[in-house]
This record gives C-alpha cells, structure tokens and sequence, in this order.
C-alpha cells in the first residue's frame, strides 16, 4: 500500500539545489505532489532526500550464499538482500551478478538462478530492484547464446569486464591463489590453468566478438558499461562499440576520455570512504573533484553511498546538494530513468529520511511504500 501524507518540518531537498528548512513535501499514489495530500507528518529533526539510487553492487552476493550450499531457497536470499537495501535509503538497487570462468557464484548457471530469483521475488519487494549482467570478454564459446540469455533474464545493463591475469599468462606464469580459484570453482587445478591459457590464447578473436555482441544488443535497447577502464585508448574503443557507461575507471587518463567524450563516468563509494583505491588505482575523491564522476555506487559495501555523499559535503568539496545528486540524481540520468532522483512533484516517492544529528537512516520509502523504518521516527507516521 502506498502512503498518502504530507510530511512537515524536516530539512528537505529540493530540486536545484535547495535545501529547504521546515518545507512540506506530500506523497500521494507512489508519487511527490504539488498539493497536500492525506495526514500530515512531523518531521522536525530530520533530513528527507532523495532515495539513493545504486548503480552497481555486488554485496547481496553474502545473502545469496552465506556459506557453500548454505542457502537453497535464493528468492529469501533476494529478500533478506532489499532489507540491507533499504536501511541504507537504497530505493532502486542494480545487482551486478557476474557470467564469468571463475565458476562458483560467478558462473553463468548461477547467473541464470539469480536472475530467476530477482524475477520471482519483483512483487514481494518494495525496492526497485533491477539485475545487470557482468560479463567476462574472453568467454567465446558463450556469445552465440548471450543475447537470448539476457533477453530471457530481463537484463537491462550489460557491463563487460577481463579479469584474465594476461601478463602472467603471457609468460606462463600460473597465478596466484590458481588452486583455491580452481576449488572454488569445483574444477582440477590442471584443468583450471588450461582454461585460462587456452582463453589467453584466444585473445585476438576477443575485439570482433565484442563488436558484434555489443552492436546487436545496442539494438535490443541493452544499457552497455566497460569496467575497470585502465588508459584512453581502452576507453575510446568501448565507445566505438556503443559501450557508453565507464565503471571505475582505474586511471584519470581513462577518465578523462571517457569525460571529453561525453560517456557516463561511475565511481566507487568505498573509494571515497577510504579515501583511496584498495588496489591502488586513482582517487575517486580526486576525480569528483575534478567533475570527473557522474555518479558513485556502492560496489560491494551498501551502506557506502549514502556515507560518501555525507563525507563530501561535510568535507566541503561539494555541497549537500551536489553530493547527493552523486548518489540520486546523477545515478537516475546514467539509466535513462527520468521518473526519479529528485524529489519534484511528478517522480517517483523515492525518500530517504534521516535523523538530522546522528545522520543515520530513519526510514526508507520506494514508490511511496516503506522499505525501512526504525525508531522514534515510527511513531510519528502511526501517529
């Protein structure tokens, strides 16, 4: 059931910037109204934004699996998923499911049970949540079948990625961690770096077969991403396939060319929080300072997004405005989803509530329904 109220005296958010102290906002059939609408609300001492929009992340992945073979039934895995989701004022959640060699909860079957339980689940949810399909270059042999799978799963984003180790590859050299990899997988070690090599070895088929893949579901109206972008060079090649979207990229070099030629740029938001890359790859902090981001993402940490937005504006590097349009409004426009993002009358009621001196989520709504309410907060809407 969507609510239908009118909510009062918080600091709220509006549209070009302006946070407003003491505004209304009102809520009415899933939607932000211009005319007050049902019980009024007393939300002073709170914050109200738009809810966060994540573009990319993977940490539902410990309530799929928690342990091996832990969790049969994935739908309640899904579930328990969107309650993390949303008591981090996440409203619409891109889950990035890999379709990778590295087997395990990275292989394509368990793609396709993912996928099947994010669709089994859709009217159980209050989040939005949509499925992106990540998928390894080098897997030849699974392009014929891909645009089938994906149209079969209601996979809206496709993000290619290459984690083969090539420089050791090369040399042949084996990996580290190849055998626990291998296990992991639940494949001979021998079989596993056999694998590997002969994909390696087939590195000269791989810019056909990603012209032609991403030009045929460029047509089925499939969102594209590159991750992981490391040069301009690399960068400017995706762009010429229709590759559109630059998940974090590893370099400014790469970030600027995706800027300078007018792609959507995605970062990290553990990065941000860190205040560094984990692997040593560009600051994001130093790239949003730059303009060189479009949007921030909660990659495998969900409460990240909300506490970078915070960071940055606390930090002065941006102000709440600027850095929450990082986690709202510029994540709605890199999806083409012009009924969310901010909170003007006409989109989605999206809200994230605040308690405006520790900060910390109060309450969730998605399309007008709550995801997520704690404390004090709670008596106030039951009135």
């Amino acid at each position: 059931m969507t609510l239908e109220l009118t909510l009062q005296g918080a600091d709220v958010l509006l549209p070009e910037g302006r946070l407003v102290p003491g505004a209304e906002l009102s809520l009415a059939e899933g939607a932000i109204v211009a005319d007050r609408a049902g019980r009024a609300v007393d939300l002073s001492g709170y914050l109200v934004l738009p809810g966060i929009i994540d573009l990319h992340g993977d940490g539902f992945e410990r309530h799929l699996a928690p342990r091996r073979g832990a969790m049969k039934q994935m739908d309640e895995g899904v579930i328990a998923a969107e309650a993390e989701l949303a008591a981090n004022g996440i409203t619409t959640a891109v889950l990035a499911q890999f379709h990778s060699w590295e087997g395990g909860l990275r292989a394509p079957d368990y793609a396709d049970q993912v996928f099947a339980a994010i669709t089994a689940v859709r009217d159980r949810v209050v989040t939005d949540i949509l499925p992106q399909l990540r998928f390894e270059t080098h897997m030849l042999d699974d392009y014929a079948g891909l645009p089938q799978r994906i149209a079969a799963a209601g996979v809206g984003y496709v993000v290619f990625n290459d984690h083969l180790p090539h420089d050791r590859l090369a040399v042949g050299k084996k990996p580290p961690r190849l055998v626990g990899q291998a296990l992991k997988a639940g494949r001979n070690p021998e079989v596993h770096w056999q694998m590997l090599q002969d994909m390696h070895a087939r590195s000269d088929e791989v810019p056909a077969a990603l012209d032609a893949i991403c030009a045929e579901l460029g047509t089925m109206g499939v969102r594209l991403g590159s991750h992981d972008d490391q040069n301009a060079a690399m960068r400017t090649e995706w762009r010429d396939r229709g590759v559109r979207i630059s998940e974090f990229p590893e370099t400014l070099e790469a970030a600027e060319a995706a800027r300078a030629g007018g792609d959507h740029i995605i970062l990290g938001s553990p990065n941000v929080v860190r205040g560094g890359s984990h692997k040593g790859n560009v600051s994001a902090v130093e790239l949003i300072a730059m303009g060189l981001c479009d949007a921030i993402a909660s990659d495998y940490h969900y409460p990240s997004p909300r506490r970078a937005a915070l960071m940055l504006a606390r930090s002065g590097l941006l102000d709440l405005a600027g850095a929450w349009d990082l986690v709202s409004k510029g994540p709605a426009e890199v999806l083409g989803r012009d009924d969310r993002g901010e909170l003007a009358p006409g989109k989605r009621a999206d809200v994230v509530i605040l308690e405006k001196d520790s900060q910390r989520v109060a309450a969730t709504l998605s399309g007008g329904r709550v995801s997520y309410m704690s404390g004090d907060i709670a008596a106030r809407f039951l009135g």
